[in-house]
């Protein structure tokens, strides 16, 4: 129930546990000498690789007709490209 209004209620911090995060990054390089002092590198970097769905948490405002629903989720998976001249 909604506590009066000016006190708090007696339920204890951290009672409410959102879903866990599942992330495993990976990534790949290759090096390209291309004189005695210049390289190229190219990276291939995958963010949460499996793409396995990381849920936010609950709504946590009582008054909200969402109370207790999980109502999004973080994005997917994400690859990202890279090239790096060093000299």
């Amino acid at each position: 129930s909604l506590p009066p209004s000016g006190q708090f209620g007696n339920e204890e911090t951290g009672a409410i546990v959102g879903p866990g995060l599942v992330d495993f990054d990976f990534s790949l390089m290759k090096n390209f000498r291309l004189h005695e002092q210049h390289s190229l590198q190219f990276r291939a970097e995958l963010f949460n690789s499996f793409n396995h769905p990381n849920f936010l948490n609950p709504v946590t405002i009582f008054n909200s007709p969402a109370f207790g629903t999980i109502t999004g989720a973080l994005s997917g998976r994400e690859i990202q490209f890279g090239l790096r001249y060093s000299f």
